[in-house]
């Protein structure tokens, strides 16, 4: 499937990295990887036309502190991502550096935790993942932070545009040992959340409608109690429309959760994917474009895997360059970053030895693509957005990334795959803040960028 092309990345060397985000850093349009340095710079990978270079400004750079989850999303509602590093210099418990939140303003960078009147909040626990979730559908994002043998955290600004910290007001502040996290509307319009975790149960936090949350992991079967969650990724596993749930257990049962006609989640995961393995991040994607989706598997110290639907039933493919094993993979992040249609694989490598980067490409096939990228009202990425094609009596559905994989953020676009069909019945798209949009028989083979509508009125175009 993949082909090594680490050569495109300048300067690659040896380096403690971590997690993965795929943003729009220095508010030029175009998307970079910004990959965390564990002691080490975070680098902001320019795509230039020839490659992967790194653009970091000397503040985001950040090279004394061990950074290890990041993610985007446009907190003040102005249309440019604000960008949340996790920083955890310990295992668990208290760390001696707090996060960053990078903003730009006025073309400067700026760390809003290090403004004097936020010390009584900032995040001092350690922590793994962060993601990002418009919990009102207002089109501004709060950033909520795993945190391990801590209470979790949930940043957003107030009505008084102060940055506050609500996790215990909405009810999501549990304490346990925080992983992986990932927000999606699995329920509704309304964005829900999900975090995958070790030493102590999932918690499925479903939006109440208000913009607050309850834990029904239980009542859903996936607490998954007894196991230690690493990576997750949302896709629709099966074609009917609804979210499902895939993520991996350190040396445990790996799970594939698809939700069933009674509304609750099964795993349906065949032995050959569940086989237990020291996972890190999970990633959905359909890499090759064929129509059907794949799951990544990156592991720790042994080869990464990766799995496919094929005539319905999950089996393992080769994986091709990306096997790695020996490769000390942390986090991983997918993107269209050169614009070719196909998704490129970025590998984050560390924890026990530096490691450079990983880059892969999927070679061209001819198969037919459709991307989409839905805007909030300010223009910036709307993630946790519902994206749905109709086609070919199939029934696709992706989310807008928030966070998700270990560590990571894939870029905030819905790719689909359609194999060797030239027409796309119909695409929906459910923002946050419950509008829908449908284009009917939108063209193939391009990027289409959806602006949230002017007002909150269902749209056909």
């Amino acid at each position: 499937m993949f082909i090594a092309r680490h050569d495109l990345i300048y300067h690659n060397v040896d380096r403690l990295s971590y997690g993965v985000a795929v943003c729009d850093i220095d508010g030029d349009g175009q998307f970079e990887f910004f990959v965390t340095g564990f002691g080490y710079p975070n680098l902001a990978l320019k795509w230039n036309g020839r490659g992967l270079l790194d653009t970091a400004d000397a503040i985001i750079t950040d090279s004394q502190r061990q950074a290890i989850g990041v993610a985007a999303a446009d907190l003040d509602g102005d249309g440019i991502e604000e960008i949340y590093v996790l920083n955890s210099d310990t295992f668990a418990g208290p760390k001696q550096h707090g996060d960053r939140l990078f903003a730009l303003h006025g073309g400067q960078r700026v760390d809003l935790f290090d403004q004097p009147e936020m010390q009584s909040i900032v995040n001092r626990s350690a922590g793994r993942s962060v993601t990002t979730i418009d919990r009102t559908g207002s089109g501004r994002y709060a950033f909520f932070v795993a945190n391990y043998g801590a209470p979790m955290r949930l940043y957003e600004l107030n009505q008084a545009w102060q940055l506050s910290e609500i996790a215990r007001t909405v009810g999501v502040n549990y304490a346990t040992g925080g992983r992986a996290v990932v927000a999606a509307p699995f329920f509704g319009n309304d964005v829900d959340l999900l975090a995958i975790n070790e030493r102590g149960p999932n918690l499925f936090f479903k939006n109440n409608g208000d913009g607050t949350f309850s834990d029904i992991a239980t009542a859903q079967g996936i607490s998954d109690r007894q196991q230690h969650g690493r990576g997750v990724a949302v896709f629709d596993a099966n074609d009917d429309g609804q979210l499902d749930i895939a993520y991996g257990n350190w040396e445990g049962p790996h799970r594939l959760w698809v939700r069933g006609s009674d509304g609750a989640f099964h795993d349906i995961a065949p032995p050959a994917l569940a086989e237990p393995s020291r996972i890190r991040t999970v990633i959905a994607a359909d890499f090759d474009n064929d129509g059907n989706p794949e799951l990544f598997f990156n592991n720790l110290g042994e080869p990464n895997r990766l799995f496919g639907r094929r005539n319905n039933e999950w089996v393992e493919l080769d994986i091709g360059d990306a096997r790695e094993p020996e490769g000390l993979g942390t986090g991983a992040a997918i993107a269209d970053i050169d614009g070719d249609g196909r998704l490129e694989l970025l590998i984050a490598h560390g924890e026990s030895a530096p490691q450079p980067l990983s880059y892969y490409h999927v070679p061209a096939n001819g198969n037919h693509w459709l991307r989409v990228r839905p805007l909030t009202r300010a223009g910036a990425p709307a993630r946790g957005t519902l994206v749905t094609i109709n086609y070919a009596d199939r029934v696709v559905a992706q989310v807008i990334d928030g966070g998700s994989g270990y560590l990571c953020q894939m870029e905030p676009t819905a790719h689909f795959g359609l194999g060797t069909h030239t027409s796309v019945n119909s695409l929906t798209i459910q923002w946050p803040s419950g509008t829908t949009t449908i284009i009917a028989t939108p063209h193939i083979d391009q990027l289409l960028i959806i602006p949230h509508p002017a007002v909150d009125d269902d749209q056909i175009l």
